[in-house]
């Protein structure tokens, strides 16, 4: 049964082959609740069974992507609560989502709000986002992946400092440090992300996902490993209708019409 959520805003057709998921609990500053997460991981789910959706855009308002977890709602829970509710555990729902995933951040991504947008594929920046990991100054720690995916993104010097101070770091600096693709104005921030969104619409569904996996798996494995399962994923392109579609496009000089098959 399609999902009817409260704080998120899901637009299955917001371009051609394109959803929106739009987080919305302004007055929260869209702070990671548990059922906003839970909302999240449902939605890109939904989204993911659905054929007609090939390319997911992930985003907040001008004003703030994500502000961080619910500081509220933590406050007064116990390690023992922490780990019933198993909150970190939503995060590996939304990071197995197969589809790529962009996300369009403008304003504050902090905490929760900056590993949201490192467990997306891509990130597009308005020139007023700000992406840290301020934890530490509530004596604790980054635990949806913050550690780990920022590290990678950006090294172990730049990670370290980011965390341990939790001074955050502009759009444009992001940009330099490899944690975003592009920078745009703010009012033109989402209609970028839509533009990068389409040209990878335009690809095979097949080809683009079986490419995922094996980007995402470089991280997660030594070289020799990766180039396996890279070259596995490759041969499988050939059992796709894609890729006898693309090849003869290509040889009879047309545009290709993938079908995901």
């Amino acid at each position: 049964m399609p999902l009817s959520p409260q704080f998120l805003t899901v637009t299955p057709e917001a371009r051609p082959h394109v959803a929106l998921v739009q987080l919305n609990r302004p007055k929260e500053l869209n702070a990671l609740h548990y059922n906003l997460m839970l909302e999240i991981a449902q939605a890109l789910e939904e989204l993911c069974a659905n054929p007609a959706v090939r390319v997911i855009v992930l985003t907040g308002s001008e004003r703030v992507f994500a502000a961080g977890a619910d500081i509220k709602f933590m406050s007064e829970r116990t390690a023992v609560e922490m780990l019933e509710i198993d909150q970190i555990s939503l995060w590996e729902r939304i990071r197995k989502t197969h589809k790529p995933l962009v996300a369009a951040v403008s304003g504050f991504a902090l905490g929760g709000g900056c590993e949201l947008s490192m467990v997306c594929d891509m990130v597009v920046a308005s020139e007023t986002a700000q992406f840290g990991q301020p934890e530490i100054r509530l004596g604790i720690m980054p635990g949806g992946g913050g550690t780990q995916r920022l590290t990678r993104a950006v090294g172990k010097a730049r990670a370290m400092e980011m965390v341990l101070t939790g001074q955050p770091i502009s759009a444009q600096e992001a940009a330099d440090y490899g944690l975003v693709n592009r920078v745009a104005p703010v009012g033109q921030y989402l209609e970028e992300a839509y533009r990068l969104a389409a040209a990878i619409a335009r690809m095979s569904p097949v080809a683009a996902r079986l490419a995922k996996e094996a980007v995402n798996r470089s991280f997660e494995t030594h070289l020799d490993e990766g180039l396996n399962f890279e070259r596995k994923n490759f041969y499988l392109t050939f059992a796709s209708e894609d890729q006898k579609e693309g090849m003869a496009a290509f040889l009879e000089k047309r545009l290709p019409e993938f079908k995901g098959r």
